[in-house]
């Protein structure tokens, strides 16, 4: 049994007549007769009762009729989702992310991707950190991933979309919060906060680097997973940290924010995706994200 024997049986019966529904199905009287015999043969029953004067089905034409009509819809939706789905209208797109930038992007772009694309849907894991997210897109476990700048791996494609300064956050009774620009050297010995060690934050790396490049390494005493329980531990006056030019949003009272002395440094945030990764949704999901996260000129 073919589909176009199904085809046919369809228009047959929905005409009742064999000139209209050839002519319906673009073909000549005699090959859909024969597409008829063929289904009937294989069936074992007769479908139609034919006479010069007319054509109506039998018992068992009526009663083939609504399951043939059910299979014939289901494999027009099942070919107009699949030509959706190439087209990237439809699908699951993955999306590693954590910390305040991207807390602030992602709500923008989940948004941007509903209104434009219905079918797609974003599968979020909060908590990835940047350098993690990088492994995870690299290994194909994420479709997207919000990453630090400089990324090196051939096989990945980045697009920055946030420029973010190094910036100081200290307890408002701090010694040195009442200085215009923090000078890191002079953080030596402080007790620090900071993102856990070995969870691919690339804040934490850099706040080390900063640290090491000023003659001394950080003394960190409290771990906390995000911005918002750092800086109210900062807050309480466990310590200090270096923390990102897009947190300074977050204010409390005992809580002040330095710029920190000589050239500023900036950290680049970008979206992460493997260039042969064949999803259509993820071409979708990357053209809305250029017009809802704008690289920086």
């Amino acid at each position: 049994m073919e589909l176009r024997h199904l085809t046919a049986f369809v228009a047959v019966a929905e005409e009742l007549h064999f000139g209209r529904a050839a002519k319906r199905l673009h073909m000549a009287q005699p090959p859909l007769s024969q597409q008829i015999r063929q289904l009937e043969k294989e069936l074992g029953v007769q479908l139609f009762e034919r006479s010069t004067r007319s054509v109506r089905l039998t018992s068992a034409g009526e009663s083939f009729l609504a399951p043939v009509r059910k299979v014939l819809d289901d494999l027009d939706i099942a070919v107009r989702v699949a030509k959706s789905a190439g087209r990237g209208e439809f699908g699951r797109v993955s999306v590693g992310f954590a910390g305040a930038s991207s807390h602030s992007a992602i709500p923008r772009l989940a948004r941007a991707v509903r209104a434009a694309h219905p079918g797609i849907e974003l599968v979020m894991h909060g908590q990835t950190y940047a350098n993690r997210a990088l492994d995870l897109v690299v290994d194909g476990s994420l479709d997207l991933g919000f990453v630090r700048l400089p990324v090196t791996q051939p096989l990945v494609d980045t697009r920055v979309i946030y420029e973010e300064e190094l910036v100081c956050a200290l307890p408002a009774d701090h010694r040195l919060a009442g200085e215009k620009r923090i000078d890191v050297a002079d953080l030596a010995g402080e007790p620090f906060v900071s993102f856990p060690a070995n969870a691919g934050s690339s804040l934490r790396d850099a706040m080390i680097d900063v640290c090491e490049a000023a003659g001394h390494y950080p003394r960190v005493v409290q771990e906390a997973p995000d911005s918002y329980t750092i800086l109210a531990m900062v807050a309480t006056g466990v310590g200090v940290t270096l923390t990102l030019s897009s947190v300074m949003h977050i204010q409390q009272p005992d809580l002040v924010y330095r710029p920190l002395l000589g050239e500023p440094i900036v950290l680049r945030t970008a979206l992460a995706w493997r260039r042969d990764n064949p999803s259509a949704a993820l071409r979708s999901v990357l053209a809305v994200s250029e017009a809802v996260l704008p690289s920086p000129r």
